[in-house]
C-alpha cells in the first residue's frame, strides 16, 4: 500500500490535517465538469447544444465531450434529433431512493388509495424539486374513467394548484428564492405576479387551493398541503376531479375537498406536524 493509499483509507486526513483541507489535495477535474454539466442542464427545460453547454459551463467543447458522452450512456442526459442535451428522469429515480423521499411515499400510497376509494377519483402527491412541482405518487380512480398524472412528470409552479400550495405555505424568502429558480414546464402559462400573489394569500386564508385545471378542460384540481416535523410544507396532495354527468352520482367537489382536507391532515400527523387538526 502506497501513500495516497494509506491517506485516503484514514478519511482524507494526515498528520493531523482537517478533512475539507484533505479534499483540496485531491481534485477531481472530470467530476467537476459532470456536476457542471448536470446543474446547468437541470436549469433548462429546452436543453443545450453542446456548443452552448460548453458556453455555459465556461469550458471548451473538447474539455467537455467525453463527459457528456459518459453522461449520456449512463442514462443522465438524453440527446435529441436536433443534437441538444436535456436531463432525464435518471436523478430523479436515484433522489426517489433517498430514505426521507421514500419514507414519504411509503407512508402516503395507502392513504391515497383511501383517498382515491373515497373520493372516486385519481390523486397524486408532488413536491418541490429545482424550480418545478414533480409528481412522486400516483393513485388512480377506481371508476371506470380516470385522469391521473404520472409519476415522476413535472408540473407548473406558477399555474398548478400544487404549485400554489407548495409557494403559498413557505415563508417569504422560501418563496422568492422558489421563483427565482423557477423552470417553467412545456405549456406553463404566463401569470402576472401580482396576480400569483393575490392566489397565494388567499390559498394561505382558505388552507387550500381548488381551482379550475389551467391545462385540461373540464377538471377542477383540489389541493393540500402535507406538514412536516418543523411545521414546513414538505409536499402537495391533489385531485383532479372529474365530475359525472350521467346516472351515477359520485362524490361532488365540496365532498372530495372534505375527504383531501382530512387524508392531508392524516399524513401531516404521520410525518411529524404537531397539532394539526384532520377532522375539519
Amino acid at each position: 500500500m502506497n501513500q495516497g493509499e494509506t491517506e485516503i483509507q484514514g478519511g482524507g486526513e494526515t498528520d493531523g490535517e482537517p478533512q475539507a483541507q484533505g479534499a483540496q489535495r485531491y481534485p477531481a477535474p472530470a467530476l467537476e465538469k459532470g456536476l457542471d454539466i448536470l446543474e446547468v442542464l437541470a436549469d433548462s427545460a429546452a436543453g443545450y447544444t453542446l456548443n452552448e453547454l460548453a458556453q455555459k459551463v465556461g469550458r471548451k467543447v473538447s474539455e467537455i465531450f467525453r463527459m457528456a458522452v459518459t453522461l449520456q450512456r449512463r442514462g443522465y442526459v438524453r440527446v435529441d434529433e436536433n443534437d441538444r442535451y436535456t436531463l432525464t428522469l435518471r436523478m430523479f429515480e436515484l433522489a426517489h431512493r433517498q430514505q426521507p423521499l421514500k419514507s414519504l411515499v411509503a407512508v402516503a400510497l395507502p392513504l391515497l388509495r383511501e383517498l382515491a376509494n373515497r373520493s372516486r377519483q385519481s390523486c397524486h402527491l408532488a413536491m418541490y424539486q429545482g424550480g418545478r412541482v414533480v409528481v412522486i405518487a400516483q393513485i388512480e380512480s377506481p371508476e371506470r374513467w380516470s385522469f391521473g398524472l404520472k409519476v415522476g412528470v413535472s408540473i407548473g409552479l406558477t399555474d398548478t394548484s400544487s404549485g400554489h400550495v407548495l409557494l403559498a405555505f413557505r415563508d417569504e424568502v422560501d418563496r422568492a428564492r422558489m421563483l427565482a429558480a423557477h423552470t417553467p414546464v412545456e405549456g406553463e402559462r404566463d401569470i402576472d405576479p401580482g396576480e400569483l400573489f393575490a392566489m397565494l394569500q388567499e390559498v394561505r386564508e382558505r388552507g387550500y387551493a381548488t381551482t379550475p385545471s389551467q391545462q385540461i378542460r373540464g377538471i377542477t384540481n383540489i389541493a393540500y398541503p402535507i406538514v412536516g416535523v418543523a411545521g414546513q410544507v414538505i409536499a402537495a396532495i391533489n385531485v383532479p376531479h372529474l365530475e359525472r354527468i350521467d346516472q351515477k352520482v359520485g362524490p361532488g367537489v365540496e365532498q372530495v375537498r372534505e375527504i383531501v382536507a382530512n387524508i392531508s391532515g392524516r399524513l401531516s400527523a404521520l410525518m411529524g406536524a404537531g397539532g394539526y387538526n384532520y377532522n375539519e
